[in-house]
């Protein structure tokens, strides 16, 4: 079968049922996963994910595990916090929606037992669909650390690169997804966090992607900025395609990636994640229609969410889901 122009997939995570919130367990965990796979499957979407689900945690529901979920097994990073470790935290610029920081280093930053891995066989052989492994950026997991080892956060960053570029060299998804929705709000970084990036995504096997947000913390944005801040960054990332936040910001800023590296597709957010209004196919296919006059059908290769869909209800993000590859096939077919 041929592959569309314009492929549809989500950003990775998903409503967490009900039952693996109530008992979470390994075979409440796999069946999770088929429930959500087959969802995936029969809305039509080119590329699906697990919905992150393996990383539920019911001690840090607000980020989804996004965070924890791969701090909290690193080596020589400590969780349990003085009151003077809190207050250091709380003074370091641009985590203020974070009371606490997700731990301290106090040492070599080493993969201890971080089992990336071990979360994809889990998944890999339930589905015949091409799927899309995500993790979170080392630049927003270093953001979120207490330093007292390195005292230089390029240097944190790439600790914490090296062992997820390991774990990730283990992984043959079809698209691996590194997600940052830190930098975006923090561009005076940009001009050296693309090196840990980059140092990740040089282990994928697959095609390589990231996601770049302005944060989706209990449905809110977290970060301000503007695309045309991240230029520079983005055309130094040995990066595939972008998977960006269009849907709630707008579409003004498109001309912004004309300037784009020919080489990196565009994932267009056409989907609002953070509105629980279902959007009618003929919204999305004017959405695309917009972003594709603008950059040309050569650029515009993906389109999506503009986030997850965690905190959304279940019967809400299937119908987005369901809408999204509606509206995609509405507009390919006007071609």
């Amino acid at each position: 079968m041929t592959e569309p122009m314009i492929k549809t997939t989500v950003v990775g995570s998903y409503p967490v049922p009900s039952w693996l919130q109530a008992l979470p367990s390994r075979p409440a965990l796999r069946d999770a996963l088929l429930v959500v796979l087959k969802t995936q499957e029969l809305a039509g979407l080119d590329v699906i994910a697990d919905g992150e689900l393996s990383r539920f945690d019911p001690n840090h529901p607000e980020t989804n595990g996004m965070i924890e979920y791969f701090i909290t097994p690193l080596a020589n990073v400590h969780t349990r916090l003085g009151r003077e470790e809190l207050n250091h935290f709380r003074a370091q610029a641009g985590m203020a929606f974070r009371a606490q920081p997700a731990g301290v280093v106090h040492g070599a930053i080493g993969e201890g037992t971080l089992n990336l891995p071990a979360a994809w066989q889990m998944v890999r052989g339930l589905t015949h669909s091409p799927l899309k492994f995500t993790l979170t950026s080392p630049y927003m997991l270093a953001k979120t650390l207490l330093d007292e080892h390195y005292h230089d956060l390029p240097a944190l960053c790439m600790a914490i690169a090296e062992v997820l570029r390991k774990q990730v060299a283990e992984i043959d998804a079809a698209v691996i997804q590194i997600d940052e929705a830190n930098l975006p709000g923090h561009p005076q970084d940009a001009s050296w966090a693309h090196e840990a990036v980059n140092h990740v995504l040089s282990a994928v096997q697959g095609e390589r992607a990231l996601h770049l947000c302005f944060g989706n913390y209990g449905g809110q944005s977290i970060q301000k900025g503007f695309w045309g801040d991240m230029l520079a960054f983005l055309n130094s990332l040995r990066v595939d395609h972008l998977v960006l936040e269009f849907a709630r910001r707008g579409y003004d800023e498109l001309p912004v990636f004309n300037d784009l590296r020919p080489e990196i597709a565009l994932g267009v957010g056409v989907i609002d994640i953070k509105d629980n209004e279902i959007e009618k196919p003929e919204t999305i296919a004017r959405r695309i229609e917009h972003a594709v006059k603008i950059l040309g059908a050569e650029r515009v290769r993906w389109v999506h969410p503009d986030c997850g869909f965690w905190m959304l209800p279940r019967s809400v993000a299937d119908g987005k889901m369901s809408a999204l590859v509606a509206g995609r096939d509405l507009f390919l077919g006007r071609q």
